[in-house]
């Protein structure tokens, strides 16, 4: 019989759905039931592309003992991390106090008012390596509940104050200056691998944050070390493993150092930053390999992660028929079979031998580049070009009658908005009017399906239901800061007017009136244990430090200094772990870079067709230091940037400013070049 899963839209609620557990969603159901009952809470939080969660599902949460023991015992509960990141920050963070270590699936023991006295992540269904059983566990808990019951209470409520110590921390006093800047890349020089690229040893994480820094930072000061960094990662990244060579996109992370092995899991919020990043670095340095990589990857987006509508689904499984990669992986015989006189060349190219690269099959990477091997056999680049492109077309199109690994398709505003930026970008930078087109597409998805009547956003949506769950801080920052892509691009102020509209939200229903920033969750969001604020960057930027960014670029196109003024604070009160930390604060120090670049706006006045040169002098590179609004002369504008412009001898005219300071205006292209430097 279906648990009371079978009314979630959640994939990976619904993955659970056909379990012998009689699992409940997060609610006051399941807390009244384990009051009535008097039963501790079971709580499991995951996400429906983890490996590891599928694992112990299939050991565990299938097996009718274990069940029968969960349901005799335990009020269970499920929960997706991807829909409520709020219950999934305050666990996570229970189980790193209790275990020294998180990670997914979580498994957190409550009390039935939700405080967390015992915790831990996957559990075998077997003793082994030192680890208990989960069914050990569960006997254990049970007689800590039943036979122990004051250690017990006495132990969730020392957690709760510890978990509530950590909401109470506030922003230091902090200085910014370029000292911060110094601290990070002393950091990060010392942890980045000069050979492999990226920062540490294995497991290895793509870190886009980091690599945009860097990029900023080498724009900012012409710190040529700083660009290096993030070449070397940028390149090494795109020639492993873990890049899909066939399909385009990237894996959620490298088990080893090499980039060769991926973790084969497919996220959108990874692939919305690395295309981004991999656009700028192609505008910095013009080199190919970064814009093939961009394009790639979002072609991948298109192709197999939209829905119809206009949403971004959220991700791609590990797993196909229960085993983790073997959608992925290819045998030396496949590849003879399906590309016959191509296939030697093809093995050479992305490291393809019978033995293998991994447990017996082919992880595909790059071992020799198109142009050496092109001298290599004597032949012309573009003819062996052309040989190796249909060999990945005809691959892909044999790999795509497997079994493809499972996809979460449900829609999260905050991934979104995150790839809505991207296509906004890329659309105007590659010139592809089909991104620029499915930017907008996004933007007016969720402006019909996310937004209410008030203004306020939702969280989640899938097909065939209404989207649901009240947004979190990230929803807001993230889609501003798209909107505000999307605007750039197009210069349509229904985008900008968004943004703004949803800053004010942000300013209204989620500051820390005591210690400053804002809170995960806003001041009308169901009671939990504590109300969170993260404010360390992950594998997607912090809330606070996403708000931030939006506010920065928000008060250099409306002229509302307050928001400057409040985001500066929070980025110099950051300044500290910034030097210290930089791998956990990257797109706080992306921020850094834009508010000591001291950025400027350029306001465009004329028809396109008049401000066409000088609109491509603005855009002809990465400058990431700058605001760029247009309007025709006379028109209504909602832009203090674009009041009182006229055009000069009825010409396009630019007007380049700091804080509203403006230099001359121009109508000359290359004078807004030498204008605009760096910028």
């Amino acid at each position: 019989m279906p648990n009371h899963l079978q009314n979630e839209t959640s994939p990976y609620l619904l993955q659970h759905v056909e379990n012998p557990v009689d699992w409940y969603p997060w609610g006051d159901e399941a807390m009244r039931l384990a009051t009535e009952q008097d039963k501790p809470i079971l709580l499991s939080i995951g996400y429906a592309a983890c490996h590891w969660c599928h694992v112990m599902s299939h050991e565990s949460f299938e097996d009718e003992a274990t069940a029968a023991q969960m349901n005799a015992e335990f009020v269970n509960v499920k929960v997706d991390r991807e829909e409520r990141p709020d219950i999934d920050s305050i666990y996570m963070q229970a189980v790193n106090a209790m275990v020294g270590r998180g990670g997914w699936p979580m498994t957190v023991f409550l009390t039935p008012d939700g405080k967390p006295f015992y915790a831990g992540t996957y559990f075998p269904n077997e003793p082994r390596h030192g680890m208990p059983s989960f069914r050990q566990i569960l006997t254990g808990v049970t007689q800590a509940w039943k036979n122990d019951r004051e250690r017990v209470l006495g132990s969730a409520g020392e957690v709760a104050e510890q978990l509530q110590a950590l909401s109470d921390v506030g922003f230091d006093e902090g200085t910014l200056d370029t000292d911060v800047f110094r601290g990070a890349l002393r950091g990060l020089s010392w942890r980045f691998d000069k050979i492999w690229g990226g920062f540490g040893d294995a497991p290895k994480f793509p870190q886009p944050m980091i690599l945009e820094f860097l990029l900023r930072e080498s724009i900012r000061s012409g710190d040529t070390s700083a660009l290096d960094m993030a070449k070397v990662t940028l390149r090494k990244m795109a020639e492993g493993g873990m890049y899909d060579h066939l399909g385009g996109g990237f894996a959620r992370y490298s088990v080893d150092h090499r980039w060769l092995v991926p973790h084969f899991e497919k996220m959108l919020y990874d692939n919305s930053q690395l295309a981004r990043v991999y656009l700028h670095a192609w505008q910095l340095t013009g080199e190919e390999l970064y814009r093939r990589v961009t394009e790639e990857t979002l072609d991948y987006v298109l192709r197999e992660m939209r829905h119809a509508d206009g949403g971004f689904y959220s991700s791609q499984d590990a797993d196909s028929e229960g085993i983790e990669g073997k959608f992925y992986v290819w045998s030396a015989d496949e590849i003879r079979e399906a590309l016959g006189e191509d296939a030697e060349v093809f093995m050479r190219m992305y490291g393809i031998s019978d033995a293998g690269n991994w447990e017996g099959s082919n992880i595909l990477n790059l071992r020799v580049d198109l142009v050496t091997l092109a001298e290599e056999m004597e032949v012309p680049v573009d003819a062996l070009d052309a040989r190796t492109s249909a060999a990945r077309t005809r691959l892909y199109e044999i790999r795509s009658k497997r079994v493809w690994p499972g996809l979460d398709d449900k829609v999260l505003t905050s991934w979104n908005g995150l790839m809505l930026g991207a296509f906004a970008e890329a659309g105007l930078a590659l010139d592809r009017p089909d991104y620029l087109e499915t930017a907008k597409s996004n933007a007016e998805f969720l402006y019909r399906t996310m937004r209410c009547e008030s203004g306020r956003l939702l969280r989640t949506w899938k097909a065939g239901s209404e989207a649901k769950y009240n947004a979190y801080l990230e929803d807001y920052a993230y889609l501003a800061d798209g909107l505000l892509a999307l605007y750039e691009a197009t210069f349509d102020e229904r985008w900008v007017n968004w943004a703004r509209e949803l800053a004010e939200i942000m300013l209204h229903h989620f500051p820390d009136p005591v210690n400053g920033g804002f809170f995960d969750t806003s001041d009308d969001h169901e009671q939990l244990i504590r109300r969170p604020k993260d404010l360390q960057d992950n594998a997607v930027p912090s809330g606070n430090a996403m708000a931030a960014s939006v506010l920065l670029r928000l008060s250099l196109l409306t002229g509302n200094g307050d928001y400057w003024q409040m985001a500066e604070k929070s980025v110099a009160t950051m300044a500290k772990f910034m030097s210290e930390y930089p791998s956990g604060f990257g797109h706080w120090l992306a921020a850094a870079t834009f508010v000591l670049s001291e950025p400027r706006e350029l306001a465009l006045i004329g028809s396109a067709d008049e401000i066409e040169a000088l609109l491509a002098v603005a855009r002809d590179a990465y400058r990431p230091f700058k605001v760029i609004a247009a309007a025709e002369e006379g028109v209504q504008t909602s832009l203090p940037l674009l009041t009182d412009r006229p055009r000069i001898k009825g010409k396009g005219t630019a007007y380049l400013c700091r804080r509203f300071m403006c230099q001359a205006p121009t109508t000359d292209a290359e004078q807004l070049r030498l204008q605009l430097g760096s910028a």
